[in-house]
């Protein structure tokens, strides 16, 4: 399964979880619009840090939080290896 059908299916779940009605899940969505709060977030990065073994977001300290879906993912797939 690529890394993009995984970060789209843990979202997904969690949304589920967590109540969460999720609008289609495009690139250009906006983080805020997808419904998730602070600690829907905070299970998603540790849930795809279990699974993909990384978290982008405390790998580099110039990292920023990503605005949309498409850029969520971006910072998933550009690990460096």
């Amino acid at each position: 399964m690529s890394v993009r059908l995984k970060i789209i299916s843990a979202i997904q779940q969690i949304a589920a979880e967590q109540h969460v009605t999720l609008p289609p899940l495009e690139d250009n969505l906006s983080l805020h619009e997808t419904g998730f709060d602070s600690l829907a977030f905070a299970i998603l990065v540790a849930r795809l840090e279990d699974d993909l073994g990384v978290d982008p977001f405390t790998i580099s300290a110039d990292a920023s939080f990503p605005l949309t879906i498409g850029d969520f993912i971006k910072a998933y797939e550009n690990v460096p290896a």
